[in-house]
């Protein structure tokens, strides 16, 4: 019983750096190409784009933030189920629609927000089972 909790409280605190850090990348990855401007699908409007992009700070920490959901993402996956950490991961879905408000200045129709609250629901139902239903797999290669 021990171990499960154990395995409870280390899944929530990756699953909650997945979600600190998806959402932390993606709001700067959206500010920097609000810095940026609508990118022109010409030769020059790319290159413009592309100079402006490789050289923007913003986008560099929301690529940093990126990284650290992968790396949270990967660690997570190696010890629950894909069918745990991804319903609870989409918590973060409904924590970015509430920054976009907030940061990005962003309406958000009544209706999107039924959608969030029927996601939270969803967070909240697969939160009450366990992390792993299945037994680590071993390796059999001699």
């Amino acid at each position: 019983m021990a171990s499960e909790s154990r395995l409870r409280l280390k899944t929530l605190v990756m699953v909650s750096a997945m979600v600190i850090c998806a959402n932390a990348g993606d709001l700067m990855l959206k500010r920097a190409m609000l810095q940026i401007g609508a990118v022109e699908l010409t030769v020059p409007g790319i290159a413009h784009a592309f100079r402006m992009t490789v050289t923007s700070g913003t986008l560099w920490v929301g690529i940093f933030f990126l990284i650290g959901f992968m790396l949270s993402y990967m660690t997570v996956l190696s010890w629950a189920d894909y069918s745990y950490v991804m319903p609870a991961g989409a918590f973060g879905y409904a924590l970015l629609t509430l920054l976009a408000v907030v940061f990005l200045h962003e309406a958000v129709s009544p209706r999107r927000w039924v959608g969030v609250v029927l996601i939270c629901a969803g967070v909240l139902l697969v939160g009450q089972t366990k992390p792993r239903t299945t037994e680590v797999a071993r390796e059999v290669l001699a």
